[in-house]
């Protein structure tokens, strides 16, 4: 082992909380059972406000709107519209780097982040442009100078930056942010060695799907030592599905139901849709339900069978609330303090994780925690600064 290896991780935020944060039909799925699409369910703007309204209520901190190129909502343009309709709950919008020209995505970005005052997050999406295959060490360099750029935006009086892809030099006004010490903070996901270093060099939360307990460790552990190799301390979060009941095994009735109508078939066409369907990281969430029991189960409450439909996180946590609370509170030992949740129907499963799980959590917001959200309005070019 080597001096900056460490048997026990270093992270960012030492104290023992989690943001806990529910997830948006922003792509479509929402649905009573998996492998059926439900018209009554689409990803309209009414629909997918209604659940991001509902999280703000049920007291969850942060609400995931994805990116897919998918007949649904744009997270950009969602977050803007739904922005004024907030009053607590933090908007972490994924962006697909390289669609808008950095400057412009700074500046779009920086506006929301005054609309809610703080309360936004960048997820960072590192996948293929739709529609395109695109060499990975292109899409390493050109997500790399992307943060870069939005960096220099928010916290620099020039963006000055000369790269590969970009070579730019004008000022920063247009796109100064609400939060201050950095602007928002850069949420990240990858598993190939090239993703992990970009997060580690430059995002804040490392987000993971579900694997088992010894292998999310690992995870961490790594990426704690590729952060410290940059002088730099990361937080981590786990993005991942759920069903929580009273018992176990009403918990476990209902998984059988959610799969009760799935067609193999027709499941593969639909998780085909995504851009990042032939990923590394959805390969090992395919492993895990090759190696799961008849009933799909992994690992103690660990269920892989939704990743039969989704080609991305590919497993969720079903058990009761005690069970699922003595799962998050090791994950919470490992190092997690971020978690992203979603069940099926949105809605209906937010409503169960909110009675029986979120009042047991210790909950806060990273954004608060690590100072990004002032107490007294900024000054910024958009708030009470001179005009120039």
């Amino acid at each position: 082992m080597t001096e900056k290896q460490h048997i026990h991780p270093i992270i960012r935020t030492e104290e023992r909380v989690a943001e806990i944060g529910w997830f948006d039909d922003i792509i479509g799925g929402d649905t009573a059972y998996l492998g059926v699409l439900d018209g009554d369910r689409r990803s309209n703007f009414v629909h997918c406000k209604e659940i991001a309204l509902q999280a703000e209520a049920l007291g969850f901190s942060n609400i995931l709107l994805p990116t897919a190129y998918t007949v649904g909502q744009e997270a950009i343009s969602f977050a803007a519209s739904i922005a004024p309709l907030t009053k607590k709950i933090k908007l972490l919008a994924a962006i697909r780097t390289g669609e808008i020209h950095p400057p412009t995505l700074a500046r779009m970005l920086a506006n929301i982040d005054h609309l809610l005052k703080g309360r936004f997050a960048i997820n960072i999406i590192n996948s293929d442009l739709p529609g395109l295959r695109e060499d990975p060490a292109l899409r390493y360099k050109r997500c790399a100078e992307n943060i870069e750029i939005l960096k220099q935006a928010w916290t620099q009086d020039r963006i000055t930056f000369k790269g590969d892809l970009y070579n730019l030099d004008l000022p920063a006004d247009p796109a100064k942010p609400y939060q201050q010490n950095g602007g928002p903070l850069l949420y990240f996901g990858g598993t190939s060695d090239g993703s992990r270093d970009i997060c580690a060099r430059h995002c804040d939360v490392f987000l993971t799907w579900p694997e088992r307990e010894e292998s999310l460790a690992a995870t961490v552990r790594e990426m704690s030592d590729r952060a410290a190799s940059y002088g730099r301390k990361i937080d981590f979060g786990l993005r991942i599905h759920v069903i929580v009941r009273e018992t176990a095994a009403e918990a476990r009735a209902y998984a059988k139901r959610l799969v009760s109508k799935l067609d193999d078939k027709r499941a593969h066409e639909i998780r085909s849709r995504g851009e990042d369907s032939r990923s590394l990281g959805v390969l090992k969430q395919d492993q895990l339900r090759e190696e799961a029991d008849e009933d799909g189960y992994v690992e103690d409450i660990l269920w892989t069978t939704i990743g039969k439909v989704f080609s991305g996180c590919g497993c969720g946590l079903v058990g009761s609330a005690d069970q699922i609370l003595d799962k998050l509170n090791r994950y919470i030992d490992m190092g997690f303090r971020a978690f992203i949740f979603s069940g099926f129907p949105l809605q209906e499963e937010a409503a169960y994780f909110s009675r029986l799980v979120l009042p047991h959590l210790p909950t806060v917001s990273l954004s608060e925690k690590q100072g990004r959200i002032p107490a007294e309005t900024p000054v910024t070019p958009y708030t009470n600064a001179p005009l120039v």
